[in-house]
Protein backbone atom coordinates (compact mmCIF):
# COMPACT_ATOMS: atom_id res chain seq x y z
CA UNK A 1 0.00 0.00 0.00
CA UNK A 2 3.08 2.59 0.99
CA UNK A 3 2.18 5.65 1.97
CA UNK A 4 -1.53 6.05 3.42
CA UNK A 5 -3.27 9.02 2.21
CA UNK A 6 -3.54 10.78 5.96
CA UNK A 7 0.16 10.58 6.19
CA UNK A 8 0.52 11.97 2.42
CA UNK A 9 3.76 14.17 2.75
CA UNK A 10 2.91 16.34 0.12
CA UNK A 11 -0.55 16.48 0.96
CA UNK A 12 0.05 19.62 4.08
CA UNK A 13 1.32 21.60 1.85
CA UNK A 14 -0.01 25.39 1.55
CA UNK A 15 -0.36 24.65 -2.36
CA UNK A 16 -3.01 22.33 -1.76
CA UNK A 17 -6.59 22.59 -0.94
CA UNK A 18 -7.28 20.77 2.37
CA UNK A 19 -9.52 17.83 2.86
CA UNK A 20 -11.98 16.66 4.43
CA UNK A 21 -11.44 13.53 6.92
CA UNK A 22 -14.51 11.76 4.88
CA UNK A 23 -12.70 12.54 1.52
CA UNK A 24 -8.89 11.38 3.13
CA UNK A 25 -11.14 7.67 4.30
CA UNK A 26 -12.37 7.74 0.60
CA UNK A 27 -8.94 8.32 -1.15
CA UNK A 28 -7.45 5.91 1.12
CA UNK A 29 -9.85 3.36 -0.80
CA UNK A 30 -9.62 4.90 -4.34
CA UNK A 31 -5.89 4.12 -3.88
CA UNK A 32 -5.02 0.95 -4.66
CA UNK A 33 -0.82 0.96 -4.57
CA UNK A 34 2.34 2.87 -5.41
CA UNK A 35 4.66 2.10 -7.82
CA UNK A 36 8.13 3.32 -8.51
CA UNK A 37 9.17 4.10 -11.79
CA UNK A 38 12.89 4.36 -13.09
CA UNK A 39 14.21 7.08 -15.07
CA UNK A 40 13.16 7.23 -18.64
CA UNK A 41 10.71 5.04 -18.20
CA UNK A 42 7.64 5.34 -19.91
CA UNK A 43 4.47 5.68 -17.63
CA UNK A 44 1.49 5.85 -20.29
CA UNK A 45 1.78 5.79 -23.73
CA UNK A 46 -0.40 7.62 -26.70
CA UNK A 47 -3.13 5.74 -27.76
CA UNK A 48 -3.08 3.28 -24.52
CA UNK A 49 -5.60 2.89 -22.28
CA UNK A 50 -4.99 1.49 -19.17
CA UNK A 51 -6.88 0.38 -16.13
CA UNK A 52 -4.60 2.57 -13.94
CA UNK A 53 -4.72 6.19 -12.94
CA UNK A 54 -1.99 8.37 -11.01
CA UNK A 55 -0.56 11.11 -8.77
CA UNK A 56 3.08 11.59 -8.88
CA UNK A 57 4.46 11.65 -5.15
CA UNK A 58 8.03 12.05 -5.87
CA UNK A 59 10.23 13.30 -8.85
CA UNK A 60 9.77 14.57 -12.14
CA UNK A 61 8.65 13.19 -15.91
CA UNK A 62 7.71 15.01 -19.04
CA UNK A 63 4.38 14.59 -21.11
CA UNK A 64 4.47 14.77 -24.38
CA UNK A 65 3.32 14.20 -28.30
CA UNK A 66 4.84 12.88 -31.64
CA UNK A 67 4.26 13.70 -34.57
CA UNK A 68 4.59 10.81 -37.34
CA UNK A 69 8.12 11.97 -38.43
CA UNK A 70 9.55 11.27 -34.48
CA UNK A 71 9.03 14.87 -33.92
CA UNK A 72 8.06 15.84 -30.13
CA UNK A 73 6.02 18.12 -28.38
CA UNK A 74 6.44 18.73 -25.42
CA UNK A 75 2.96 19.35 -23.58
CA UNK A 76 4.54 19.90 -19.70
CA UNK A 77 6.29 18.59 -16.84
CA UNK A 78 5.19 16.73 -14.57
CA UNK A 79 5.62 17.43 -10.88
CA UNK A 80 4.89 16.10 -7.40
CA UNK A 81 1.42 16.67 -7.10
CA UNK A 82 0.07 16.15 -10.52
CA UNK A 83 -2.46 13.64 -11.68
CA UNK A 84 -1.89 11.52 -14.07
CA UNK A 85 -3.82 9.88 -16.45
CA UNK A 86 -7.64 11.37 -16.29
CA UNK A 87 -7.77 11.58 -20.09
CA UNK A 88 -7.95 7.73 -20.58
CA UNK A 89 -9.92 7.56 -17.28
CA UNK A 90 -12.48 9.42 -19.28
CA UNK A 91 -12.06 8.94 -22.89
CA UNK A 92 -10.39 5.49 -22.71
CA UNK A 93 -7.37 5.93 -24.64
CA UNK A 94 -4.42 8.53 -24.25
CA UNK A 95 -3.78 10.83 -26.68
CA UNK A 96 -0.02 12.06 -25.55
CA UNK A 97 2.52 10.21 -23.48
CA UNK A 98 3.96 10.39 -20.07
CA UNK A 99 7.81 9.30 -19.11
CA UNK A 100 9.78 9.64 -16.06
CA UNK A 101 12.57 11.99 -15.91
CA UNK A 102 13.73 11.03 -12.70
CA UNK A 103 13.53 8.17 -10.20
CA UNK A 104 9.48 8.74 -9.91
CA UNK A 105 6.64 7.34 -6.91
CA UNK A 106 3.28 7.37 -8.62
CA UNK A 107 0.21 6.51 -6.50
CA UNK A 108 -1.92 3.82 -8.01
CA UNK A 109 -5.88 4.42 -8.34
CA UNK A 110 -8.38 1.90 -9.80
CA UNK A 111 -9.73 3.42 -13.01
CA UNK A 112 -13.17 1.38 -12.57
CA UNK A 113 -13.57 3.39 -9.38
CA UNK A 114 -13.94 6.56 -11.07
CA UNK A 115 -17.24 6.66 -11.32
CA UNK A 116 -17.85 6.08 -8.19
CA UNK A 117 -15.88 9.08 -6.88
CA UNK A 118 -18.44 11.11 -9.39
CA UNK A 119 -21.61 9.38 -7.33
CA UNK A 120 -20.37 9.88 -4.01
CA UNK A 121 -17.78 12.26 -3.51
CA UNK A 122 -19.45 15.40 -5.19
CA UNK A 123 -16.08 17.57 -3.88
CA UNK A 124 -14.21 15.49 -5.05
CA UNK A 125 -15.42 15.33 -8.26
CA UNK A 126 -15.47 18.69 -8.68
CA UNK A 127 -11.36 18.99 -8.03
CA UNK A 128 -11.17 16.49 -11.04
CA UNK A 129 -12.91 19.07 -13.42
CA UNK A 130 -11.02 21.96 -11.52
CA UNK A 131 -7.87 20.13 -12.22
CA UNK A 132 -9.22 19.44 -16.04
CA UNK A 133 -10.07 23.55 -16.02
CA UNK A 134 -6.75 24.49 -15.29
CA UNK A 135 -5.12 22.28 -17.77
CA UNK A 136 -7.24 24.27 -20.42
CA UNK A 137 -6.30 27.43 -19.12
CA UNK A 138 -2.14 26.24 -18.58
CA UNK A 139 -2.70 25.00 -22.32
CA UNK A 140 -4.31 28.64 -23.56
CA UNK A 141 -1.49 30.15 -21.24
CA UNK A 142 1.30 28.51 -22.90
CA UNK A 143 -0.36 28.74 -26.88
CA UNK A 144 -0.15 32.57 -26.43
CA UNK A 145 3.29 32.41 -25.00
CA UNK A 146 4.61 30.05 -27.93
CA UNK A 147 2.59 32.56 -30.42
CA UNK A 148 2.97 35.95 -29.42
CA UNK A 149 6.40 35.99 -27.16
CA UNK A 150 10.14 35.64 -28.54
CA UNK A 151 12.47 33.25 -27.62
CA UNK A 152 13.92 35.47 -24.62
CA UNK A 153 10.52 36.50 -23.68
CA UNK A 154 9.62 32.62 -23.51
CA UNK A 155 12.03 31.50 -21.60
CA UNK A 156 12.33 33.65 -19.19
CA UNK A 157 8.06 32.55 -18.92
CA UNK A 158 8.62 29.29 -19.25
CA UNK A 159 11.50 29.21 -16.12
CA UNK A 160 9.83 32.04 -14.21
CA UNK A 161 6.59 29.62 -14.11
CA UNK A 162 8.75 26.46 -13.35
CA UNK A 163 10.67 27.99 -10.62
CA UNK A 164 6.98 29.51 -9.13
CA UNK A 165 5.61 25.77 -9.10
CA UNK A 166 8.61 24.09 -7.28
CA UNK A 167 8.54 26.89 -4.61
CA UNK A 168 5.33 26.34 -3.70
CA UNK A 169 6.15 22.50 -3.82
CA UNK A 170 8.84 23.56 -1.09
CA UNK A 171 11.53 22.39 -3.64
CA UNK A 172 13.82 25.53 -3.33
CA UNK A 173 16.82 26.41 -1.10
CA UNK A 174 17.78 29.80 -1.37
CA UNK A 175 17.95 31.14 -5.12
CA UNK A 176 18.35 27.63 -6.91
CA UNK A 177 16.55 24.32 -7.03
CA UNK A 178 17.19 21.05 -9.11
CA UNK A 179 15.63 21.26 -12.40
CA UNK A 180 17.00 17.54 -14.14
CA UNK A 181 16.00 18.42 -17.28
CA UNK A 182 17.47 18.02 -21.03
CA UNK A 183 18.23 21.50 -22.61
CA UNK A 184 16.06 19.39 -25.41
CA UNK A 185 13.50 19.03 -23.18
CA UNK A 186 12.91 22.68 -22.75
CA UNK A 187 13.57 23.33 -26.36
CA UNK A 188 10.57 20.57 -27.80
CA UNK A 189 8.36 22.59 -24.68
CA UNK A 190 8.87 25.93 -26.50
CA UNK A 191 8.77 24.61 -30.12
CA UNK A 192 12.73 26.48 -30.18
CA UNK A 193 15.24 24.62 -32.16
CA UNK A 194 18.67 23.62 -29.83
CA UNK A 195 20.88 25.87 -30.97
CA UNK A 196 18.29 28.71 -30.00
CA UNK A 197 17.46 27.16 -26.77
CA UNK A 198 20.84 27.68 -25.89
CA UNK A 199 21.93 30.67 -26.93
CA UNK A 200 18.83 32.04 -25.35
CA UNK A 201 19.80 30.65 -22.26
CA UNK A 202 23.28 32.23 -22.39
CA UNK A 203 21.52 35.37 -22.73
CA UNK A 204 19.38 34.83 -19.63
CA UNK A 205 22.17 34.03 -18.07
CA UNK A 206 24.59 36.97 -19.10
CA UNK A 207 21.70 38.76 -17.62
CA UNK A 208 21.40 37.35 -13.92
CA UNK A 209 17.84 36.54 -14.94
CA UNK A 210 18.28 32.64 -14.77
CA UNK A 211 21.30 30.47 -14.49
CA UNK A 212 20.75 26.56 -15.69
CA UNK A 213 23.63 24.19 -15.64
CA UNK A 214 24.76 20.68 -14.21
CA UNK A 215 20.98 19.59 -13.27
CA UNK A 216 20.62 22.95 -11.15
CA UNK A 217 18.59 26.61 -11.61
CA UNK A 218 19.39 29.24 -10.19
CA UNK A 219 17.16 32.29 -10.08
CA UNK A 220 18.78 35.67 -8.50
CA UNK A 221 16.14 37.39 -8.99
CA UNK A 222 12.42 35.83 -9.48
CA UNK A 223 10.34 39.20 -9.79
CA UNK A 224 13.03 40.31 -12.61
CA UNK A 225 12.80 36.72 -14.78
CA UNK A 226 8.89 37.23 -14.41
CA UNK A 227 9.15 40.74 -15.79
CA UNK A 228 11.02 39.60 -18.39
CA UNK A 229 8.69 36.95 -19.46
CA UNK A 230 5.83 39.33 -19.19
CA UNK A 231 4.26 36.76 -16.84
CA UNK A 232 4.04 38.90 -13.27
CA UNK A 233 0.53 39.14 -13.18
CA UNK A 234 -0.96 35.35 -12.85
CA UNK A 235 -0.34 34.43 -9.37
CA UNK A 236 0.20 30.23 -9.12
CA UNK A 237 -2.74 29.98 -6.66
CA UNK A 238 -3.69 26.84 -4.36
CA UNK A 239 -5.09 23.34 -6.11
CA UNK A 240 -6.73 20.63 -5.40
CA UNK A 241 -4.48 17.13 -4.53
CA UNK A 242 -5.99 14.01 -5.98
Amino acid sequence: MGVKCRNCPIRKLPLFDPMTSDEVEFMEHFKVGELSISPGAPILSEGGNTPQIYTALSGMGLRYKLLEDGRRQVISLVLPGDFIGLQAGVMNQMTHSVEATTSMRLCVFDRSELWNLFRTQPERAFDLTWLAANEERFLGEALAALGQRDAYELLAWALARIWRKLEALQMTNGDTTSLPYRQQDLADAMGLSLVHTNKTLAKLRAARLAIWADGKLTVPDIEELEEAGLCRDTPLGSRPLI
